[in-house]
């Protein structure tokens, strides 16, 4: 029998995390301890963090809601996925905090049973422990090159808003440190200043040396979002995610359709929870990219249908953190190196765990533009 212990955390970042939303400086989370009666003294850890006023589970019952369903969790045995579809953050936790309570158990009896032919799952039952049916995928999640600390994952390096010299510093700073793949948030000051920052690089770097992408997290008015995609494609973007407001799908569909530079869509995607419906947003509004983050797109389970989904019509994807912990950061790491990998290349955006000053500890290390797990 499975029990699940509740706590909570709030960390602080090391500098105002600013979007066109708003500016974050504390990030508050829950943390899932998962035990087996099964397995005496192996734990699994996952975090559920919401962020206010992106969400679509960041709600005042929180809290309630994930004890509920906790507790819905030990009586089944295992996560009711179609009941929680509204929770991204919760399943997203319960899947890392089964998938980690699965590899430490699977450490615990040792690898020996692999030579005999027996998957993971196999031996897992055969030593009592319940691999419920539908979560067999979350059994080897950590086990990957990546996992073993035998190749990195590539990862952008993130500038976030801020006055223009503070933004030109935090730029510099990437590129000095190795980063090819930076991403910009933009939306906040003025925008041809924005252009400037971007100038400063293209007049420096060509897009085979740095890959430029920006995020406006929808801080373009519908009415000058197609001139200022025009201005941008100008400086060799690779993308812009979110030009505009989320919910406004005619006019999303026509700059996707119109536009000089591709499109991403992130924050287009929360809320949208039902696979119907993920397929009439695809189809309707035909992004080139999509942005999954698991804690707001439905977790493993969620994220897996919108990349089969878009996969199916030529959409491409990539994986990002959601400013979480380093507990989240390291289950989204390890899932990206599941989906992408082996030898990601496309650059993920699993940069944040050194956003903050009183993060949680974890093996994880970034050299140059790369992040690794330390063995």
């Amino acid at each position: 029998m499975y029990k699940i212990e509740i706590s909570e955390r709030t960390l602080h970042f090391k500098q105002p995390a600013g979007t066109s939303r708003g500016v974050y400086t504390t990030r508050h989370s829950y943390y899932l301890t998962l035990t087996s009666d099964e397995m005496p003294g192996v734990e699994g850890v996952g975090e559920c963090a919401t962020l206010p006023d992106l969400s679509c589970d960041a709600k005042p019952e929180y809290e309630m809601t994930l004890r509920q369903v906790c507790q819905m969790v030990e009586q089944m045995g295992r996560i009711p996925y179609d009941m929680i579809r509204a929770y991204p953050s919760i399943t997203f936790g319960l899947e890392t905090a089964f998938a980690s309570f699965f590899d430490e158990a699977k450490k615990k009896l040792g690898a020996m049973n692999l030579s005999e032919g027996k998957t993971s799952v196999e031996i897992l039952k055969e030593a009592g422990v319940s691999v419920p049916k539908g979560m067999e995928n979350l059994v080897n999640l950590f086990d990957s090159p990546f996992g073993r600390g035998e190749e990195g994952i590539t990862i952008n390096g993130l500038v976030w808003m801020g006055t223009y010299e503070e933004m030109l510093a935090r730029l510099e700073e990437k590129l000095q440190a190795g980063f090819h793949c930076v991403k910009l948030k933009i939306g906040a000051i003025d925008f041809f200043k924005e252009l400037d920052l971007i100038k400063r690089i293209r007049d420096v770097y060509t897009k085979e040396q740095v890959e430029l992408r920006v995020d406006a997290n929808g801080g373009f008015l519908p009415e000058n979002a197609m001139s200022q995609l025009e201005a941008l494609a100008k400086y060799d973007i690779h993308s812009i995610e979110q030009p505009i407001k989320q919910h406004q799908w005619p006019k999303m569909a026509q700059l996707c359709r119109e536009t000089p530079l591709p499109i991403a869509l992130d924050e287009e995607l929360i809320g949208v929870n039902v696979r119907s419906m993920k397929e009439a947003l695809l189809d309707t509004i035909r992004p080139q990219y999509i942005i999954l983050k698991p804690s707001l797109h439905g977790g493993i389970y969620g994220c897996n249908e919108w990349i089969q989904l878009a996969s199916q019509r030529g959409i491409g994807s990539w994986i990002t953190s959601a400013l979480e912990s380093n507990i989240g950061l390291n289950a989204i790491a390890h899932y990206a190196a599941k989906v992408y990998g082996p030898n990601v290349k496309m650059p993920q955006g699993l940069g944040t765990g050194q956003l903050f000053t009183d993060n949680i500890p974890m093996p994880l290390e970034i050299r140059g533009d790369k992040l690794f797990v330390v063995k």
